[in-house]
């Protein structure tokens, strides 16, 4: 980072604070000491000098946004063309993913979370709670992953997920880079990681190894992150394992809780719905990649009915938060038939429930908002609206028209990371891409 600045004025935008009452401030300006925002107030309220001052006129000002599932890894595989085509989901695994994740190198996992941590801060999210996978570099891949997320100056929250598909060894290995990390983390703690315990989906993973899993994250007082009922074949498998459904399963293995993410969950039932609400679990929805998959569209409105609590992820298909929240809400109007369904359950999947999920990961970070004493996550966009912007229409100004337009500034804990829409890191973004390439390279010769 080049500079650290203490105390960052930010005036002349209109403040969209996402609090309770989605406030809209106007004339205010917003004041940030040490990776906290300490004012809001009337620019002549607030005192200097100032280590910067940036002038928001003609801008949004925003919380940072929040993705709350996520693959780092992914990213080396834009513009591969040598996978078979796949008729189904297990296809798409065996023929791309799991062909992928096999051939990853050390090197691979940091640079591929380096470039899309950078592409992240280019589209103003923050803070990102990935899932990892590279059983022949297990070892050691999250902290490269955490390497990335230090220098890039981001919050993320990181686990490996174990599975028995390649095997009982690579399965233990898996659960001792879950545990190490999480000893890290508890050991040093700090704002800006955070660990759960990573698992990959219920069908393929043995009762043994789940039951050591879950076991290994109780004890070291973590919830898990893991695929759930993401494609129908999931619950067929997992049936056959041994005789339940997925999220019956989780329960009975104690997976489910407050501090665990279940993603996806396209394929549940009402039975499970009810299990999830109960045990407080948290549900990311995926929309794109469930499209592009063509495993089917999660049901967030029963769900959130149900009183389950939903936020929004992006599975690596963006880092673009609010292109996945336009097209979270035309997926529910497809899938009920019915186009004035599912606004406010898509909305505050993104900008209520995302933060109450990482209010449960960072509990010592209050984050999501822009208010007096909390993180000083913001980002500004371009945005001059053309018709009243105010808490009653702010929902419909950010699906339709502050998402189309271009982030301006991103800052995390404090720091600006971008402003004027350069960013401004010890990292030289084109040696990055670069050498990404040349690694990309590699990886394609041996996929």
């Amino acid at each position: 980072m080049k500079t650290t600045t203490n105390k960052i004025l930010i005036k002349n935008g209109i403040i969209i604070t996402l609090d309770e009452k989605n406030h809209v401030l106007y004339n205010k300006a917003l004041l940030i000491e040490n990776g906290v925002i300490t004012k809001i107030a009337a620019e002549n309220e607030i005192t200097g000098p100032f280590s910067k001052v940036i002038d928001a006129k003609g801008k949004v000002v925003l919380p940072g946004m929040i993705n709350a599932h996520m693959h780092f890894y992914s990213t080396l595989v834009c513009g591969l063309g040598k996978a078979k085509p796949s008729a189904n989901f297990q296809e798409v695994l065996e023929n791309l993913w799991w062909r992928l994740d096999k051939k990853l190198t050390l090197d691979d996992v940091y640079y591929s979370a380096l470039i899309v941590l950078l592409n992240a801060i280019r589209h103003g999210t923050t803070t990102l709670i990935d899932h990892h996978a590279s059983p022949f570099a297990i070892t050691g891949s999250l902290q490269k992953i955490a390497q990335a997320v230090k220098e890039t100056g981001l919050r993320s929250c990181l686990c490996y997920e174990v599975s028995d598909r390649d095997g009982d060894a690579i399965a233990q290995e898996g659960i001792a880079e879950n545990t190490a990390f999480i000893k890290e983390c508890a050991a040093n703690p700090q704002d800006q990681l955070k660990a759960l315990f990573g698992l990959h989906a219920s069908f393929t993973i043995s009762e043994k190894t789940l039951e050591q899993a879950a076991h290994t994250a109780r004890t070291l007082g973590v919830g898990c992150h893991v695929h759930t009922a993401e494609a129908n074949s999931d619950q067929i498998r997992t049936q056959e394992i041994c005789g339940q459904r997925i999220v019956e399963r989780f329960h009975r293995h104690g997976v489910l809780g407050p501090q665990t993410i279940a993603a996806h969950c396209v394929h549940i039932n009402d039975r499970e719905v009810q299990l999830l609400a109960e045990t407080d679990t948290m549900v990311v929805h995926n929309p794109q990649s469930n499209m592009n998959n063509a495993v089917g569209i999660a049901n967030i409105i029963n769900m959130t009915n149900q009183g389950v609590l939903v936020g929004l992820g992006t599975d690596a298909m963006t880092v673009n938060m609010f292109e996945e929240l336009r097209v979270a809400l035309w997926a529910q109007h497809l899938r009920a038939d019915n186009p004035s369904c599912g606004f406010m359950e898509v909305a505050n999947a993104l900008f209520a429930n995302n933060k109450q999920i990482a209010q449960r990961i960072w509990s010592d970070v209050k984050l999501g908002m822009l208010k007096e004493n909390h993180a000083a996550d913001v980002i500004l966009v371009d945005y001059i609206p053309a018709t009243p912007l105010d808490e009653n229409s702010v929902l419909g100004h950010l699906i339709f028209g502050v998402s189309q337009n271009m982030v301006d500034t991103t800052i995390a804990q404090g720091q600006v990371l971008m402003e004027n829409k350069k960013l401004l890191l010890d990292i030289d973004e084109m040696e990055a891409c670069a050498k990404s390439r040349e690694l990309a390279e590699k990886l394609w010769e041996r996929f």
